[in-house]
C-alpha cells in the first residue's frame, strides 16, 4: 500500500487515466467528482470511491479539495473491495487512520508504528459499509446529450419534449433509452442529478434556500423533501455533518 496527499483548486480536472494498483479515493474537504465505466460518483467528506486496478477514470474538483488516496497492489491485502468501482462510507476511525497513515508515510524513524497503523487501516477497510452518491451515464449519443443538457442547465429544467427535439430523438425514443440505459425514467434521473449537484453546494457552505433556488426549485421545502427521500437525511443536517467532518 502506498499513500498520496494532494490539494486541488476548484475545477481542477484530471483526465482519463488508470493505475496498476487499486485506488481508494477519499476527500477530507471539498467534493471530488469521479467518472468511470458510465458512472459518476461524488466523494464528499465521509465518503470514498474504490477504483479497481486498470479501470479508466477521471476526476474533477468541485470546490477546493484535499484528497487523501490509498493505492493498493492487487492481492496485497486480504480485503475484497470488488472489481468494479464502488462507493463507501468512511467512518471517523477509518478517516483518522487514512490521515495518520498519509502523515506518517514519510517518517522513517518508526517504521513499526506505520506498519501497525496500516494493519488497523486494512481491518477498517474490510468493514467499510457501501454507501454511494452516484448516477449512471448513458452510452447512446442522443440520451448522453440530453443528460449533458440536464447537468448544464440545472436551474432551468426543460420539458422532456424540448430535450428530445434538441437531441434528435422523439420523446418516446428518449423515454425508452432512459429506461434501458439508466434504469429509470429520465425525469427520475433528472431528480437524482439535481440532488447530486446540490451536494458540493451544501458542502461548500451554501444555504439550503440558495441551493434550492439555484437548482430551479420553487420552494426549499420541495427540494428538502426530495433530498430526504433520495439520501435519507435533511439537506441542513447533511451540510452540518459534512462541515463537522471537514473541520475535525
Amino acid at each position: 500500500m502506498t499513500v498520496l496527499a494532494r490539494e486541488y483548486p476548484n475545477g481542477w480536472f484530471i483526465g482519463p487515466h488508470c493505475h496498476k494498483e487499486g485506488q481508494f479515493v477519499h476527500a477530507t474537504s471539498g467534493v471530488m467528482e469521479v467518472r468511470a465505466e458510465r458512472g459518476l460518483w461524488l466523494v464528499p467528506p465521509g465518503r470514498a470511491v474504490w477504483m479497481p486496478p486498470r479501470i479508466v477514470h477521471e476526476l474533477r474538483a468541485r470546490g477546493a479539495v484535499r484528497l487523501r488516496t490509498l493505492y493498493i497492489e492487487p492481492d496485497a491485502i486480504d480485503v475484497d473491495l470488488g472489481n468494479t468501482p464502488r462507493g463507501y462510507a468512511v467512518t471517523p476511525l477509518l478517516r483518522e487512520l487514512i490521515v495518520r497513515v498519509v502523515g506518517s508515510a514519510s517518517d522513517e524513524r518508526d517504521p513499526s508504528r506505520l506498519a501497525r497503523l496500516v494493519a488497523v487501516l486494512i481491518d477498517e477497510l474490510a468493514e467499510a459499509p457501501p454507501d454511494e452518491f452516484s448516477i449512471r451515464i448513458p452510452v447512446d449519443a442522443r440520451l448522453e446529450r440530453a443528460c449533458k443538457v440536464i447537468f448544464e442547465e440545472q436551474g432551468r429544467p426543460r420539458p422532456i419534449r424540448e430535450l428530445a427535439a434538441e437531441c434528435g430523438a422523439s420523446p418516446r425514443t428518449l423515454a425508452r433509452l432512459a429506461n434501458d440505459e439508466l434504469g429509470c425514467p429520465l425525469s427520475v434521473w433528472r431528480q437524482q442529478a439535481r440532488i447530486l449537484e446540490a451536494v458540493p453546494m451544501l458542502v461548500a457552505g451554501e444555504s439550503v434556500m440558495r441551493t434550492a433556488l439555484a437548482l430551479g426549485y420553487e420552494t426549499p421545502s420541495a427540494f428538502a423533501a426530495l433530498f430526504r427521500r433520495l439520501l435519507g437525511i435533511n439537506p441542513s443536517a447533511f451540510a452540518a455533518q459534512r462541515r463537522k467532518k471537514t473541520s475535525s
